[in-house]
Order: C-alpha cells, then structure tokens, then sequence
C-alpha cells in the first residue's frame, strides 16, 4: 500500500473489529477514535477516549487497538494514546 489514503483505509477497517464490551458497537463507529495519524513512515498515532474514565476495560481496550493497527499490513509502528478532550 502506497497511497496513506489506502493504508488509513485499511486501519480504520481494522479498528472497526475492536468493540466495547458494554456497548455493541465498534470503537471507530461509537466515535472513541478522535484522530489517526499516519507519518511517511507508517508509523501510525491514534488518539481515542473511552465511554467514561472508570471504564472497565480502559487497560485492555487501547491494546486491542494497537494490535488491530499493528496487524494491518504496512503500519511499522503504532502508539495509541488515551485523551480525554474533548470529553466523550
């Protein structure tokens, strides 16, 4: 993959097989995702909150996101940082 439009394609499909456990919904459709940056590298930052700051999964569930990302063929890097601004 060449074009970064493809490639962040292909990562937000891959996030959207992430879903929050008390909701049925993917995290890229419930809006938890706020930012994806892809650098000439492929190295990929994403910047995602969660439903609420005691969320029971708010260890686990930005892990699933990086490994999603990470799997995409392409991405070299991925670093998933937990934002809480805007508030959910």
């Amino acid at each position: 993959m060449n074009d970064i439009s493809e490639l962040e394609q292909a990562i937000i499909d891959a996030i959207k097989t992430v879903f929050d456990p008390e909701i049925p919904v993917n995290v890229y459709d419930l809006g938890l995702i706020y930012h994806i940056d892809i650098n000439e590298n492929a190295e990929v930052h994403v910047d995602m909150t969660l439903t609420s700051p005691g969320c029971p999964v708010a260890q686990s569930l930005p892990l699933d996101v990086a490994d999603a990302v990470r799997a995409v063929a392409g991405v070299h890097d991925v670093d998933v940082e937990l934002v809480w601004d805007p508030p959910w």
